[in-house]
């Protein structure tokens, strides 16, 4: 395994939590129960907070408006 060096160009510091069981964020991601997109810079590290969550849909073609809080199965 090829071992990165040098300084990251840049850092984000992130605190919380999370409790996932031994292969359960793995699983998840083969579901598709995630969401995900490509990375991107600015949005990982931009300064707009309040937006981040909509910008990210938008990667996806996700128009958040059009998002319903029911839960159901198709």
């Amino acid at each position: 395994m090829a071992q990165a060096s040098g300084q990251p160009r840049r850092s984000l510091l992130a605190l919380g939590y999370a409790g996932w069981g031994a292969g359960q964020l793995e699983n998840e991601i083969k579901e598709n129960v995630w969401l995900t997109c490509d990375p991107d810079d600015r949005l990982v590290f931009g300064d707009d907070h309040e937006h981040k969550w909509a910008q990210a849909l938008g990667k996806l073609g996700v128009d958040p408006e059009r998002l319903s809080f029911a839960a159901g199965r198709a």
